[in-house]
Parts: C-alpha cells; structure tokens; sequence
C-alpha cells in the first residue's frame, strides 16, 4: 500500500499534460512567500502603490503569497522599527514605501531582497556617490519622478502673470529638497523669483504655508509625504489667500493642488510586484536590475480649484476624477 500511494504521489508531481503536452511541476511551484511592506504614512499616492504592488504579487502567487503590511504613520523612526521587525520575522522580500523606508530596509539588511517604490532620486534616499541607475547588492525599484522641467513650465503656462514662486516642502524629506532644488533652477530659467518655505513636520504647515502666500503669486510642491497627509490645512490657507498651487502628484492635486504632471502609481506600485515576482521565482537578480520610471506622466487639473481662482486650463490637460 505504501508503495503504492508513493507512485500516485510521484505519478501527480512529475507531470501534467497540458494541450498535448508534458509541463514539469517542479516543488518551487507549491513554495509560499512571506513579503514585508513598510509604508511611510497613508495617503493616496502611497496607497495606491502599496495596492499596486501586492495586486502584482497575488495575480502571480494567489494565497501562495502572504503580507506583513506596516505603516509608520508618518513617523521616520518608525520605519525603522517597522524594518527591523520584517528582517527578524525572516521575511522573503521588503517592500519599502517612500524614502525613509527605503534607508530603514537598507540599514535593516544586505541579504533580503528590497524594492523601493514612490522614491524620487535613489542616489539622494540612499546617499550614493557611483549611482548610475542600478543600486546593486539587494536593492532595486522604482522611482515616481516625472519630469521636473516640465512641471515648471506649467507655473508658468498656467499662471503667466506669476514672477513670485513658493516651493512649499518638508526639510525632514531628502527627496523633497532634491525636487525643490531642481525645481527652482528651471523656474529661474523662466524668469521666476524662488523662495523655499520648509516646515519640519505637520504641526507647521498651516504657518508656513500662510507665510508663502502672503509673498508669492503661486506656489510649488514636490512629491512630499508630509505635505500630502496636509492637504486639507495648506489649502485651507492658499484657497482663501487665491495663491495657486502646482503639485508634484495627483494625491497632494486632490486635495490643494491647481495640476500635476503626475504618474499613476497604482501602476508604479504594479511595476514594483512584477519585479518581485521575477525575483521570488528565481528569474531575476536583484543586484543587477535597474530602477524603473513610469515614462507616461500625464497633465491633470483640478476642476473644483481651477474654477474657484478662475484659472484657464489649456486643451492637453486631463481633469482629474476622484476613484
């Protein structure tokens, strides 16, 4: 009988005739994988790629996949202690979720895989001085960088009158300095005069946004985590002010922006999770694969706000509609 049953068990293991054909199932096909995701705070930008990325992975693994998702609400430290939890529980993969993730997981380990999304310069999150678009050791990902040039043209296409410029950021977020940086040189091009006005956290934003309003004509802010989770206050501030607002993404647009040049970071977040396939199946290594860009960033507009401050939007942008 024993003998038996163990050939049946071979028998169903070895092979399965598919269309005419003999398709090896081999044992990694049943492995289970545990992923690790470490979200800096919740908002929809981050959201939606944390969505991304795991619709990505259970399109693949079905319930072979398992995930222990944290979010540090916002807080740096957090992160840390968020990563070095994932690396003690052995998990198979880390997910890290902005910027302070990323250098969270990066210190956390150099043995399990990381991937890194919703990060704008990975030389900048990761204070690398030979960067040359493919990290190496256990690290890769994807950045959701649109062009910034292009984002200080439209201060100008759609506030032509404006000669004042307010970058509006949080000084705790590297990635934010390294836009605002970018940002300013473009716009000075255009003949814009750029201030920077930084809060360190959310308990000053509605302060120093006031401050930014008084003494601009329109303002500017990246892809920063802080201000995102502070929509709601900034445009409490700049909506009655009239100062106009130009965003780096469309979660911060929804909620106090005029327009973005934005990218879809559910779609960013789907590019991570098929990276992490390619690498849980073995396909790929991680060392060797560079950062990857959605490279269709598309011109939004805010209806609600455009018409509020009596802006004209030009014909090849796109209204947003909330999901």
């Amino acid at each position: 009988m024993k003998k038996n049953l163990t050939a049946m068990s071979l028998a169903a293991m070895m092979t399965v005739s598919l269309a005419g054909g003999a398709v090896s199932v081999s044992a990694d096909a049943e492995k289970s994988f545990t992923v690790g995701i470490c979200q800096l705070v919740q908002h929809p930008a981050l959201d939606a790629a944390t969505e991304g990325f795991k619709d990505a992975l259970t399109e693949e693994f079905g319930d072979r996949v398992s995930f222990d998702e944290q979010n540090a609400a916002g807080e740096a430290n957090t992160t840390i202690t968020i990563c070095q939890n994932l690396v003690a529980e052995g998990v198979d993969l880390i997910l890290a979720n902005a910027t302070a993730s990323l250098a969270s997981a990066a210190a956390a380990t150099v043995d399990i895989p990381i991937l890194g999304t919703s990060i704008t310069d990975y030389a900048t999150a990761l204070q690398l001085e030979d960067y040359n678009g493919t990290v190496g050791g256990n690290i890769s990902g994807t950045s959701d960088l649109a062009p910034l040039d292009k984002q200080a043209e439209m201060i100008k296409e759609l506030v032509p009158d404006a000669e004042k410029l307010g970058i509006l950021y949080c000084s705790a977020e590297a990635n934010s300095k390294y836009q605002a940086d970018q940002v300013k040189a473009y716009a000075e091009e255009l003949g814009l005069t750029v201030s920077y006005y930084t809060f360190s956290d959310s308990n000053d934003v509605a302060t120093v946004t006031q401050t930014a309003c008084d003494e601009n004509d329109v303002l500017y802010i990246p892809t920063d985590n802080t201000a995102a989770s502070c929509t709601e206050a900034i445009n409490n501030v700049a909506l009655p002010a009239g100062v106009p607002i130009v965003v780096g993404e469309e979660g911060i647009m929804s909620g106090c922006g005029i327009a973005t040049l934005s990218i879809d970071y559910y779609n960013l977040g789907k590019t991570t999770g098929e990276m992490a396939v390619r690498i849980l199946n073995g396909e790929a290594n991680i060392s060797e694969m560079p950062i990857e860009f959605d490279t269709e960033p598309v011109k939004e507009y805010n209806a609600e706000l455009v018409s509020a401050l009596g802006i004209t939007v030009p014909d090849d942008y796109e209204e947003y509609v909330a999901e």
